[in-house]
């Protein structure tokens, strides 16, 4: 074979972050050293796998099906591995994880150093996206979703239940009071969410569903914009527990209308494709996740 695993695998890197600079870092090397890899790529092969502007990168037709080849090689090579590696009870490899920012930093971003304590061979990689992501189109693993599934072409896991509280700075409750009610919330600035509008039906008595629909003063797109705006006092807001429990344990954060407030509880999966074989690597991320979890005082 005339081509190399190193320069294949420049490439992939070069074309999932976009960049050649990007891709050094990821991978630890030079953007020179990306580059000239890139090169003996292209030379190795005699044709032009990228068209390079000022601002971005192209893949030429004969790059793009190229692509597809080495990302079959490159995922084959890495299941070998992971494979002799899971002979030996050490599961390895790149373990790619999409959570929505909220659940990383509360969630996930604690348990790193243990996990990677016990697997110090699995190559985590962590993203960040507040909707639902395509896991094939974006090479990821496995997924954490929050709330109701419904894809049916996923296999999923029940990590636990997190209830959903209104919650609010004692700063902001001493300039404006606490609501007595919940048609008092009217007078009170509603922090949520920008879309889905879903997610704007707070655990109250309201609407024929049975939860009230709000009309926020402050839309934002993100979970932990919301907590911090209502850290800083800025209003009243909805989050799961998970989000803001250590707040409210340090006082930084108050339950508001508990009284008025329905059990409703988000369920939490960890998700990943039915075509895929649960590797070692996933299934070791899954456990200790749920086992910290289960020990926690936000899950149910």
């Amino acid at each position: 074979m005339k081509t190399t695993l190193d320069e294949m695998q420049a490439f992939l890197s070069v074309i999932d972050s976009g960049s050649i600079s990007a891709a050094a870092e990821q991978l630890g090397q030079t953007p020179s050293g990306v580059s000239r890899a890139l090169g003996r790529l292209e030379d190795k092969l005699g044709i032009t796998l990228l068209t390079r502007t000022t601002r971005r990168l192209h893949l030429t037709a004969e790059g793009e099906a190229f692509l597809r080849h080495a990302r079959a090689i490159i995922d084959a090579v890495e299941s070998a591995e992971e494979q002799m590696a899971a002979r030996r009870e050490r599961p390895a490899g790149r373990l790619r994880v999409d959570a929505a920012m909220p659940f990383v930093l509360h969630v996930v971003a604690p348990l790193v150093a243990g996990y990677r304590a016990r697997y110090p061979e699995v190559q985590l990689e962590l993203n960040s996206s507040d909707r639902y992501i395509d896991l094939l189109e974006r090479r990821t693993d496995l997924a954490i979703r929050i709330g109701p599934l419904a894809d049916s072409t996923l296999h999923a896991r029940l990590l636990g239940r997190c209830q959903l509280r209104l919650v609010a700075s004692p700063d902001y409750l001493a300039r404006h009071g606490e609501p007595a009610s919940v048609a008092a919330l009217g007078q009170h600035t509603l922090l949520s969410f920008n879309e889905p509008e879903s997610l704007n039906r707070w655990p109250l008595p309201g609407e024929s569903d049975g939860l009230l629909l709000v009309r926020p003063d402050i839309a934002v797109s993100s979970g932990e914009t919301l907590r911090r705006l209502a850290v800083e006092g800025v209003g009243i807001t909805c989050l799961s527990d998970f989000v803001t429990d250590r707040d409210r344990s340090a006082g930084t954060l108050v339950q508001v209308l508990a009284a008025q407030t329905l059990d409703v509880y988000q369920p939490i999966h960890a998700v990943y494709y039915r075509n895929t074989a649960v590797s070692s690597r996933i299934s070791s991320f899954v456990d200790y996740l749920a086992d910290a979890m289960a020990q926690s005082d936000y899950v149910r």
